[in-house]
């Protein structure tokens, strides 16, 4: 989600949903909560949600340890790609509030650049660049034979959804934001499941029982956190692992990268599937490898064959969307993170990618992982929201420069 989306929302409703959730009355040390919205857990996150998101810190966190063996990729100290182009890639992200810039080009870093106190071991709060991971994980899951398609509906996974218009929601509905849940939204009401579904305990619960559906399963394209953290839960129950565990051993360690955490919503509760994973930007260079790849690492094959194909497809609702990752063609100026048409934050493309087949990852905060597949290029940003336009100072993130600036280096003399 791009860096204005939550920003903006926040804002409108931080006095009221705050004045509410602390207006809950205080329990005493021995006193059960009678209501979700008295859970001291829920209220303390609620609380530092709505003052400063940006300083939003979730606990507890879920660690997973990545590859025992954990070694750099490969650097290329004569790269391609010319060095006036490799600086300027490294000014733009300096000037856009960025914390890593990592090129990696025809199998090695051609540049890796982090900004102060950041190195390539910091775990990195990624946003919704954990949504691309958990499609991966979906296709990992399929490969092993424990979801039998992208169409199972998932009250295959989840039984109490039988019979309820949920319950038709298929796995590929969860990735590609078409599930008929409620858009990403809070409410001036602390009992909401829009609230609960994120920031509960028992979040999950939450999303199952009670989090709005708007349209029949595959009709409408929705953007939220609630379908894609069920992602966790139908990997969880299709294997009977925990998501943090699967994904450790199942992406992470056979791609060789370093591991992180990952939200818990409780002590040995259930993992976020859906937002903020902390892993290191080379962890999300090497996924976005591996998808250039087409789900192979080093000869092994991770995905079902033709399955990243179907992550790079959109759909009728929205042609720039396929599963957890974003398309770029056809050609938008401002894209927007709801349904096409639909008024709300953009995230500006001042031309059109130079690579037609690109895609890529994109979170709140204009972090992104490019994938261009016609250059076998992957160009991984990550930050902090970049400075907002002013009329002293005009400019705005752009989300095709830095990948376009590299492939127009491709071409240009050493």
């Amino acid at each position: 989600m791009g860096s204005r989306h939550k920003r903006r929302h926040a804002r409108t409703i931080a006095t009221a949903l705050l004045c509410a959730s602390l207006a809950a009355p205080t329990l005493g040390a021995d006193a059960a909560p009678t209501k979700p919205s008295e859970d001291p857990v829920y209220r303390e996150r609620l609380e530092v949600y709505v003052t400063d998101y940006s300083q939003f810190v979730y606990t507890p966190m879920a660690a997973v340890s990545g590859a025992p063996d954990w070694a750099p990729l490969p650097s290329a100290p004569n790269s391609a790609i010319s060095q006036a182009a490799l600086e300027k890639a490294t000014t733009y992200a300096r000037r856009m509030n960025s914390t890593a810039l990592i090129v990696w080009h025809k199998g090695k870093i051609a540049l890796e650049w982090y900004g102060e106190d950041v190195t390539r071991t910091t775990p990195l709060v990624s946003k919704s660049l954990s949504k691309p991971l958990a499609a991966i994980a979906v296709g990992r899951a399929i490969a092993l034979g424990k979801i039998t398609s992208l169409d199972q509906p998932i009250a295959d996974f989840i039984p109490e959804l039988a019979g309820t218009q949920k319950g038709r929601i298929k796995v590929r509905h969860l990735l590609d934001m078409r599930s008929g849940m409620q858009h990403q939204s809070f409410s001036p009401d602390p009992e909401s499941p829009l609230n609960l579904g994120f920031l509960s305990p028992e979040h999950t619960r939450h999303i199952i029982a009670s989090y709005p559906m708007i349209a029949e399963p595959g009709t409408l394209y929705s953007y939220a956190n609630a379908p894609a953290d069920l992602v966790g839960e139908v990997i969880t129950r299709a294997t009977g692992r925990d998501y943090a565990e699967f994904v450790d051993t199942e992406v992470l360690r056979p791609i060789g990268a370093m591991g992180g955490t990952f939200w818990l919503n409780r002590p040995g509760g259930e993992a976020h599937s859906g937002c903020c994973m902390m892993l290191p930007a080379e962890t999300f260079a090497r996924l976005g490898v591996l998808l250039l790849h087409d789900g192979a690492w080093d000869g092994r094959k991770l995905l079902p064959e033709g399955y990243v194909a179907q992550m790079r497809t959109g759909t009728a609702q929205n042609p720039h969307f396929g599963l957890g990752v974003w398309i770029g063609a056809p050609y938008v100026e401002r894209r927007s993170f709801g349904a096409p048409g639909q008024p709300g934050p953009t995230v500006l493309h001042s031309e059109p990618y130079l690579d037609p087949d690109l895609f890529l990852f994109d979170g709140n905060a204009d972090q992104i992982v490019d994938i261009a597949p016609g250059h076998d290029l992957v160009v991984l940003r990550m930050g902090g929201n970049p400075p907002r336009p002013t009329k002293e100072k005009p400019e705005e993130w752009d989300n095709s420069y830095l990948v376009n600036t590299l492939i127009r280096g491709m071409s240009s003399p050493e």
